[in-house]
């Protein structure tokens, strides 16, 4: 008993007591790495290393590297160390962490010990992968996924359905749309119902085995239309919640949003009925434009509203911690202005157009906003010129600057544009659609704005520059070597 006693004496004082030859030595070393061997995303925003003996910091900090590099900052919580990103990892990248020469910490004199044993390790980002709407006769309104990574496409939705919208959930694994049946002479919105359909793509694998992994194209039916009509919805951020904008197909005046959760009957939230809606990014509440402004509702039926913003009429995204939003304010000179709203109440107008301010998406740290923009052409027609351009929301003095703004891209003159800013901020898609004037009220493939389909081109746009490239280097525009329209990135 007494030999054991010393023996687990000199283990959990870590070897100190022996000599350099003894067999119970062992330097400190890295227990656990959270991010070995993941396929990570933009919602990890950072990981933690957990080492057996208590460490001088500044030596790990010191000695860390990463490669590709990739910003960010240290904390501590004992034997744990977190480093929290401060720029997006890119979307196809192998990443390499590497920890040597750091040194534990000897008592509180701020004494050292032994150096750490050499420590490596990887992680991988996720795929760069889309979602868009077919064109094709043979894949007319049908959801594809292409994987860049990969070069490869796969259509998730049967040829009997005509896909109206979709949203990807955060995970990548599903994809929440509405759709109509081709076969149904019911028109547009009038017949469509939501589904989810498995896209094959499994990032999230801890816990799971084998047969809980969906293949692509696995339906579920979400919501049916047999007593209501199912118009606009939104997937909020935890892939949990949905709101649909619903109205009784026997009396519309029973018209407004109802909540739907996994496991339980969709619920009205009883509350003055609106326009356009944006779940907000803690997944509880709803943006809600409502008459002479906008009402942020939390996702309880027959609550009160949170707050009412009585300037602006449209919310067009939110950063993704939910500090900030984009919102459109329809002045009275029949000019709009953008504006950036603050969860502390600050409002700054950016820009103010005789356009239209279609889309605007923050990057993932919300440095940048880039925005699909509308100028009024000079002359006796009424013609918008589209563009896309960034708003830099990052001065050297750490405040707003509406003059920040870079044109990027002139875009042809129409207005039903799709645009999609990718997960880690460095490309942006979007669609060309050409319509069809002389087409029947047949078609079922149609725009937004109700005119018929006749092709789509699809474009990404690279919002970085090679290194080699000159610093004002206009960004150009790649065609993909496929129609579509609708794309929007996988998260």
């Amino acid at each position: 008993m007494l030999v054991l006693s010393v023996v687990i004496g000199l283990v959990v004082w870590g070897g100190d007591a022996c000599g350099t030859n003894c067999f119970l030595v062992t330097g400190p070393r890295v227990r656990d790495f959270n991010w070995q061997g993941e396929r990570i995303g933009v919602e990890d925003t950072s990981f933690i290393l957990t080492f057996s003996r208590p460490m001088e910091h500044s030596s790990v900090e010191a000695n860390l590297r990463i490669a590709p590099p990739l910003g960010g900052k240290f904390s501590w919580a004992g034997r744990k160390m977190s480093y929290t990103l401060t720029s997006p990892a890119s979307y196809d990248t192998d990443y390499k962490v590497e920890l040597q020469g750091a040194r534990e910490r000897l008592g509180t004199q701020g004494k050292t010990g032994r150096a750490i044993q050499p420590f490596t390790s990887q992680f991988r980002t996720r795929d760069r992968a889309f979602i868009y709407l077919g064109v094709e006769k043979e894949e007319q309104g049908q959801l594809i996924l292409y994987n860049l990574t990969q070069n490869k496409k796969t259509v998730l939705t049967p040829k009997d359905l005509v896909v109206m919208d979709f949203k990807v959930y955060p995970d990548g694994d599903k994809v929440l749309f509405s759709a109509t049946d081709a076969t149904n002479n019911q028109p547009g919105v009038l017949a469509q119902q939501l589904y989810t359909v498995s896209t094959g793509l499994h990032y999230k694998t801890k816990g799971k085995s084998e047969k809980d992994l969906d293949p692509p194209g696995r339906m579920n039916l979400v919501l049916d239309n047999k007593n209501y009509q199912n118009l606009k919805f939104d997937l909020a951020a935890d892939g949990q919640t949905i709101v649909v904008q619903r109205v009784n197909s026997q009396n519309p005046a029973e018209f407004g949003l109802w909540v739907v959760r996994p496991n339980a009957p969709p619920q009205p939230l009883n509350n003055q009925p609106g326009g356009d809606f944006l779940i907000a990014p803690d997944s509880a509440s709803v943006a809600s434009a409502q008459g002479e402004g906008i009402a942020i509702l939390p996702l309880t039926p027959g609550a009160k509203p949170l707050d009412f913003l009585p300037k602006f009429g449209m919310a067009l995204d939110f950063a993704r911690d939910g500090s900030a939003a984009a919102m459109v304010k329809f002045n009275t000179d029949y000019t709009r202005s953008l504006f950036l709203v603050t969860n502390q109440g600050a409002q700054k107008e950016l820009l103010r157009t005789n356009g239209s301010i279609l889309n605007c998406q923050f990057a993932p740290y919300k440095e940048t906003l880039y925005c699909l923009l509308t100028q009024l052409l000079p002359g006796e027609e009424y013609q918008e010129q589209p563009y896309i351009a960034e708003i830099d929301l990052q001065t050297e003095k750490g405040t707003l600057d509406a003059k920040a703004i870079e044109p990027l891209l002139l875009l042809p003159t129409q207005r039903d544009i799709q645009m999609s800013l990718a997960p880690d901020g460095l490309a942006l898609l979007f669609d060309q659609v050409v319509t069809n004037e002389t087409a029947t009220a047949a078609d079922s493939l149609r725009t937004s704005e109700g005119q018929a389909i006749a092709t789509s081109r699809l474009w990404l746009l690279p919002l970085s520059q090679p290194e080699a490239a000159q610093p004002q280097a206009q960004l150009q525009p790649e065609a993909l070597p496929f129609a579509g329209f609708h794309p929007r990135w996988v998260p």
